[in-house]
């Protein structure tokens, strides 16, 4: 037991060098895809959303392929667990207000 204590210093050294290249990575894309929106980005965004309803009203979402549709499918699951996700952290429980 005191060998297998003693040995968690060197464990923990070495888990943290290893781990120090992919962390660093993570914050490399972090910065960039975590951040807001930047001012200058309005117009592309609104832009963007122009080009969404346009496709919706003239029925171009019908001639997507099977792998685009299902890509787009597993997009708006993810926005929509991400929500259901925020509104359980608001509201400090998952299931009603706490009154």
């Amino acid at each position: 037991m005191a060998s297998a204590v003693g040995k968690i210093p060197a464990l923990v050294s070495t888990a943290i060098t290893l781990a120090r290249p992919k962390f660093n990575i993570f914050m490399k894309y972090a910065r960039v895809e975590l951040a807001p929106p930047k001012l200058s980005e309005i117009p592309q965004i609104k832009a963007g959303i122009g080009k969404l309803l346009t496709s919706a009203k003239t029925g171009a979402w019908k001639n997507q392929t099977v792998k685009q549709a299902t890509l787009n499918a597993l997009v708006g699951a993810e926005v929509i667990f991400w929500f259901y996700i925020g509104e359980c952290i608001g509201k400090r429980h998952i299931v009603g207000y706490d009154v």
